[in-house]
């Protein structure tokens, strides 16, 4: 992407706002979309002055929404007071990790315990809607395609533990995992490329193998961890002037 984020396009970002829904939540849920479907992609500047004329409303109710997005870290101010996307460090990345690989441990060990036949069928439908997609065309629909199938693969896994703080805490920590997965896949598609090991932790669900199921998610997220410290490094020099 070009450093010309002063005139941003966003198709989820309609023209005007209803006047029957708060301003605020209608502008937040826009944007946050527009992020974690990264057509706001990371690095961009986020303008409040354009966003009230795109949507043609005053600036308060922007304000107010830019102010949730900051609260879940998704956008943030940089060292020139601007309102950026978040782009995300090494260290952010490992630390992201750790706290992803202790919390989908239990959701899989839960998952082991309590899949039903439905369960198993609709993680199936899961993978095999990836391989669909894997050898399509590269787009920007594509990558978010791919990183949603895989956020429904591991939802469902926290679903299946019966555990909804769980399933809380993970849904917050998987926002961040999206947009980290963005900013790395503009730099290459084949960290989406994961089908083989969501099919190794399916089969040790599928057998109730919590033992087994515990290692190949370990395993996965330690793959994954070490994918996109690789692509961050590579990236960080123009990290947000080249997107």
């Amino acid at each position: 992407m070009s450093n010309s984020t002063e005139e941003f396009k966003v198709s989820r970002l309609t023209q005007s706002l209803q006047r029957n829904q708060p301003l605020k939540d209608q502008a937040y849920q826009a944007l946050r979309a527009a992020i974690l479907s990264g057509e706001l992609v990371p690095g961009q500047r986020i303008v409040e002055a354009q966003l009230a004329k795109k949507f043609q409303v005053s600036r308060t109710p922007i304000r107010e929404a830019l102010i949730l997005l900051q609260r879940e870290a998704l956008i943030v101010i940089d060292s020139d007071n601007s309102l950026r996307v978040t782009t995300f460090s090494v260290k952010d990345a490992i630390q992201l990790y750790e706290c992803r690989l202790a919390l989908e441990q239990v959701s899989v060990a839960g998952a082991c315990q309590n899949a039903t036949a439905e369960d198993l069928r609709k993680l199936q439908r899961i993978i095999a809607q990836a391989e669909k997609l894997v050898d399509s065309k590269p787009s920007t629909l594509l990558n978010f395609q791919l990183l949603d199938l895989d956020y429904q693969f591991h939802r469902l896994l926290a679903e299946m533990s019966d555990n909804l703080w769980l399933c809380a805490m993970l849904d917050q920590l998987f926002d961040k995992m999206m947009l980290l997965r963005i900013q790395t896949v503009q730099q290459n598609q084949n960290v989406l490329d994961i089908r083989a090991e969501h099919r190794l932790i399916y089969e040790a669900v599928a057998q109730h193998d919590t033992k087994a199921a515990i290692a190949t998610v370990r395993n996965h997220l330690n793959a994954a961890r070490e994918r996109v410290i690789t692509e961050l490094r590579m990236g960080q020099p123009t990290q947000i002037d080249s997107k």
